[in-house]
């Protein structure tokens, strides 16, 4: 016959293992995600400060045009 301590250690010891791995597996998740995150704002940042400078261009040669004509 199976005592109570048994049963629960039964089922108590897979269900911790269970949620120890499954929040293992969401902190690695979430540690990559941070890291492509990281990437996205980088490349962001660069296609800003690539617009800006092809606006500034663009005004230049705008201004170069009109004081011409």
């Amino acid at each position: 016959m199976v005592t109570n301590e048994q049963l629960y250690l039964t089922i108590g010891i897979p269900i911790l293992f269970n949620a120890a791995l499954i929040g293992l597996v969401i902190a690695l998740f979430k540690t990559r995600f941070d890291g492509i995150d990281k990437r996205f704002d980088d490349m962001r940042d660069l296609w800003r400060a690539e617009l800006r400078r092809v606006e500034e261009v663009l005004d230049a040669r705008l201004k170069h045009i009109e004081e011409r004509g």
